[in-house]
């Protein structure tokens, strides 16, 4: 199969409910990797939190250090010198059934979903698999979650103006889950009514009473 063929990303209007319910609980995510590796090779910290203890115990601890920002016991791993996962062996996780739960749960199928674009030379691999995802909209009800995902996405991307500083994420993965967490905003044509200031008000909100209903850990 080519590197250029697109691959079937399913049913848009199953896969939100499924990527919601797994922002909501850590549940992690269903995703047809297949052989890809790219998010392995991209030069990511990946976020270990301290209840992961089947996870750290199958990581050196030379290879962790503290997570800034965050509370004692979460930590990050790095990467090698050519940007990969320490774990990453022979073209595989090593330590697949242990992988920490923020391997479990990334998907780039969240950028073609809302139509945010994966920047950076670190993320070209990631970009480019993002790419081949296609999605299946089979009725009225997929297209409009397909659209308002989209308009989602243009309005974080576009309208920063609009956000206090610190309400919005500073990278691209983060940009797009949070199209994901307020897209219902967007469902209703209505909300064209709505101006740019209050629109930004209504995300925010949102987005803290989707936050609010993450399971306890």
């Amino acid at each position: 199969m080519s590197d250029q063929q697109a691959l079937s990303a399913g049913n848009i209007s199953e896969w939100l409910r499924c990527t919601r319910a797994a922002l909501k609980d850590d549940s992690g995510a269903e995703v047809p990797c297949g052989e890809c590796t790219a998010c392995c090779r991209s030069s990511y910290f990946i976020h270990i939190q301290p209840h992961e203890t089947a996870t750290l115990s199958h990581i050196p601890d030379e290879l962790l250090f503290p997570a800034p920002g965050l509370p004692k016991g979460n930590v990050l791993m790095g990467y090698d010198e050519q940007g990969h996962c320490p774990m990453l062996k022979n073209g595989a996780c090593s330590i697949y059934e242990y992988r920490p739960a923020t391997c479990r749960s990334y998907d780039c199928r969240i950028f073609p979903a809302t139509g945010i674009v994966l920047t950076g030379k670190d993320r070209t691999l990631i970009s480019q698999q993002a790419q081949r995802w296609k999605f299946s909209p089979s009725d009225s009800v997929d297209q409009q979650t397909q659209k308002a995902l989209q308009k989602a996405g243009s309005f974080l991307r576009n309208k920063s103006k609009w956000f206090a500083p610190g309400e919005l994420p500073g990278n691209s993965t983060q940009l797009a889950i949070m199209a994901i967490k307020v897209y219902d905003l967007f469902l209703d044509e209505g909300e064209q009514s709505i101006d740019d200031a209050k629109m930004a008000k209504a995300i925010i909100e949102v987005l803290k009473k989707f936050d609010a209903q993450r399971d306890p850990l």
